[in-house]
């Protein structure tokens, strides 16, 4: 007797890609993740591409990811596909600190951050 399949988290249209353990904080990507919703794949890879941000090239890397997993594993065209979700979510933050002056303690925190990616495939305008 087989195990039943896990239903799909996204419509038949959709794939995604999640990116975890990114050391930025959560505001400066999500600024990173703001600039490419809503935009065609091949526009979204193109300003990752040129953006002066660090985090930027790790987005890149999610985007390609969903792309891929649109083609290989949903069998979604490529060309079609638009960038329907962008989202940020918290991670573990790592607690550090630095001596101060009389014997007190300076903390601080070194957050990461996670950015998950949803491309859908639409029908272009005839």
């Amino acid at each position: 007797m087989a195990k039943e399949k896990n239903p799909r988290r996204v419509a038949e249209n959709e794939a995604m890609a999640v990116a975890r353990m990114l050391r930025v904080s959560p505001q400066k990507l999500n600024l990173v993740a703001e600039s490419i919703r809503g935009k065609p794949v091949a526009a979204a890879l193109a300003d990752l591409t040129f953006s002066k941000k660090r985090i930027a090239g790790d987005v890149k890397k999610a985007l390609q990811s969903a792309v891929a997993n649109a083609e290989n594993n949903h069998g979604l065209d490529v060309d079609a596909l638009v960038v329907a979700e962008a989202w940020v979510g918290k991670n573990i933050t790592l607690k550090r600190g630095r001596p101060r002056a009389r014997g007190r303690f300076g903390k601080i925190l070194k957050p990461f951050s996670q950015v998950t990616i949803v491309v859908r495939e639409v029908e272009e305008a005839a």
